[in-house]
């Protein structure tokens, strides 16, 4: 991680008390954030497929348990990387990756406009 996205003690100590709370029901938190990006960006919903079927809406995905699913997921890798926030380079080799097989099926860097150092290491590798 680069040395000026260094978080401050007191930093970690709001995004451990922030993910405390939500980290309880992460899939309502998580319909919650996807749904937010859909609002943001509907071009995002087409990288969303499964078994082939592309979804009419942004509800019909949110609905799907294979989305649910991805949700569950995402909250994990969040829940990781709160997990780890003294030491977020141990996690620099798996959210590369990640990044890759997302870059695979359409997501783009500019997707990630907002710059936060949870983000960083995914963005550094898509």
């Amino acid at each position: 991680m680069e040395s000026g996205m260094l978080l401050s003690g007191g930093q970690r100590a709001l995004i451990r008390e922030s993910w405390q709370r939500l980290s309880g029901s992460p899939v309502q938190h998580g319909l919650v954030l996807f749904t937010r990006l859909f609002d943001l960006d509907p071009d995002l919903l087409p990288l969303f497929q499964y078994n082939c079927k592309q979804f009419a809406s942004p509800q019909e995905c949110l609905s799907a348990p294979e989305f649910l699913d991805h949700i569950r997921k995402v909250m994990l890798v969040i829940d990781a990387a709160v997990s780890h926030l003294e030491n977020l380079s141990c996690l620099e080799e798996y959210l590369c990756n990640l990044g890759k097989k997302h870059q695979a099926v359409g997501v783009k860097v500019e997707s990630f406009s907002v710059r936060h150092p949870l983000l960083y290491p995914l963005q550094l590798c898509l």
